[in-house]
C-alpha cells in the first residue's frame, strides 16, 4: 500500500519536473531570472561623493587634520607683494584616503567620482586641480565656482572694527604709521571698545574699506548685469549697483591678523571665523527658478541675492546719501541670520522716503498695500522678488505713521 502511493506522488510530480527541464532548454537564463527576482534585495544609501560637505557629520573634524597652514603653493598663487601665507591648496590625498579608500579605488568611469572634488579631470596625464575657494577671482572664474555655496558663515564682529579701521586709514592718510610691507598692522585694542553709541549715529568711515557698489550702472545706459528675458514682464532681474560687495578672500583679514601683529585670531585659527551654521526657519527673497530663466552667472550677485533677507531688489547705488547705518545694525552677529535682517521701518523716517502716512503722500508701501487690499493677488515688486506674493507682514503696517490731525 505505502509503495502505491510513493508511485501515485511521483506521477504527479513528473509533468513539472518535464516543463522545467524544458523551460531550461528552451531558456537557459529564465529559471536563473526567476530565482533571482524571488531573491530579497538589500537597499543601501545612495550617497553622491562628487559633492563634498562640511556639514556630514564624519566632516567636522579640527582644520589641520585636512588642511595644512600654509599650503605649499602659496607664494605661487600671489605673487610678490601680493603674497601671503594663507591656505590655498586642496587637502592632500592622505587626508581622504583613512576613510574614502573604497571610493577612490571605484571602479567608475572616467575617473572615480570623489576625484572630481578637486581635480579637474585626474587622469594620468592632466592631476590638475580647481582653483582653491579662498584664492578668490581665480576660483570664481572657473567651472567649480558655478552653483557654489559656502559650508560656513564668516563670524566678524562690525562693532569691534569700526573705528579701528577708521583709525587707521585716517593714520595711513596722515602717514602717523609706517608700513613695512603689504601686513605691517596696529593695534586696536584701546579702540575696540564702542564709544556710548555715538558712532552708531553717523556712517563709520571704515564701511567702505570692505563694502563698494558692485557693477555700479554710474554714466552708462545698459542698467542690466545680464539682458532680461522679453517675456519676463515686470518681475525683478539683478540690474547693476543692486548689491555691496564683501571680502571673499582672507587680504583683508591677514592685514590685521597675522603673525607679524600676533593679534588673535591668527591666520591658522580657521574655526575662529569660519562656522557651520545653524538651522534657520528664515526664508530669503531669493527665487531660483527666476535666476535660472533669466540666467544669472554672475557668483558675486547669485550668492549674495540668495543671501537677501529683506527686500531682495533694494538698489544701493540709487541710495547714496543713504547713511549704513540707517539701515544696518553695526553689532549686527554675522552667524546669527536674524540679526541681520533690516527692518521695513529704515524705509521710512523723518523724511518719508517710501513709507508715508498715506498713498496720496507719496509712499511706494503705501501704495502696494492699498493695491494687495483691493487685489489679493496683487504683487508687490517694488521691493521683493520671492516676498511680494506673500501676506502683508504686521511690521509693515505699524510702519507706517498715523496721519497729523
Amino acid at each position: 500500500m505505502d509503495l502505491i502511493v510513493v508511485y501515485l506522488l511521483y506521477l504527479s510530480l513528473l509533468p513539472k519536473a518535464i516543463n522545467t527541464e524544458a523551460t531550461e532548454i528552451a531558456d537557459p537564463g529564465a529559471f536563473a531570472s526567476a530565482q533571482r527576482r524571488t531573491r530579497p534585495t538589500r537597499k543601501t544609501a545612495s550617497v553622491d561623493y562628487r559633492q563634498f560637505s562640511h556639514l556630514t557629520q564624519p566632516h567636522q573634524l579640527e582644520c589641520k587634520t585636512c588642511h595644512q597652514f600654509p599650503s605649499k603653493n602659496w607664494k605661487e598663487i600671489r605673487k610678490g607683494d601680493e603674497g601671503f601665507p594663507d591656505v590655498t591648496e586642496y587637502p592632500e590625498h592622505q587626508g581622504c584616503l583613512s576613510c574614502h579608500r573604497s571610493q577612490f579605488f571605484a571602479r567608475q568611469r572616467p575617473v572615480p567620482y570623489i576625484c572630481s572634488n578637486c581635480h579637474v579631470k585626474a587622469t594620468p596625464r592632466d592631476t590638475s586641480r580647481y582653483p582653491f575657494p579662498s584664492v578668490g577671482e581665480k576660483f570664481l572664474t572657473s567651472d567649480k565656482a558655478k552653483g557654489f555655496v559656502s559650508d560656513f558663515r564668516v563670524y566678524f564682529p562690525h562693532d569691534k572694527h569700526l573705528d579701528v579701521i577708521s583709525k587707521r586709514q585716517d593714520d595711513w592718510r596722515n602717514k602717523s604709521v609706517v608700513r613695512e610691507g603689504p601686513m605691517r598692522a596696529i593695534s586696536f585694542r584701546e579702540n575696540s571698545q564702542p564709544k556710548s553709541g555715538r558712532h552708531l549715529e553717523s556712517d563709520p568711515k571704515s564701511c567702505e574699506t570692505c563694502h563698494q557698489t558692485y557693477q555700479p550702472q554710474e554714466k552708462s545706459d545698459d542698467e542690466f548685469v545680464t539682458k532680461p528675458p522679453k517675456d519676463i514682464g515686470d518681475n525683478f532681474w539683478l540690474k547693476k549697483g543692486t548689491f555691496k560687495t564683501r571680502p571673499i578672500t582672507h587680504s583683508t583679514c591677514f592685514t590685521c591678523h597675522n603673525q607679524e601683529s600676533e593679534l588673535a585670531p591668527l591666520p591658522p585659527d580657521c574655526n575662529a571665523c569660519h562656522k557651520l551654521p545653524t538651522p534657520s526657519k528664515l526664508a530669503t527673497d531669493f527665487d531660483s527658478a527666476l535666476n535660472t530663466k533669466i540666467g544669472i552667472t554672475d557668483w558675486v550677485m547669485v550668492t549674495t541675492w540668495r543671501a537677501r533677507l529683506s527686500a531682495g531688489a533694494f538698489r544701493h547705488e540709487v541710495h547714496p546719501d543713504l547713511s549704513c547705518t540707517k539701515c544696518h545694525n553695526p553689532t549686527m552677529n554675522t552667524v546669527e541670520v536674524k540679526t541681520l535682517k533690516v527692518a521695513v521701518k529704515s524705509c521710512g523716517g523723518a523724511e518719508g522716503c517710501h513709507i508715508t502716512a498715506t498713498s496720496d503722500d507719496g509712499g511706494i508701501l503705501n501704495y502696494e498695500i492699498d493695491q494687495r487690499k483691493k487685489d489679493p493677488k496683487f504683487v508687490c515688486t517694488k521691493c521683493h522678488v520671492a516676498f511680494g506674493k506673500e501676506s502683508v507682514p504686521a511690521t509693515h503696517y505699524e510702519s507706517i505713521p498715523k496721519p497729523a490731525k
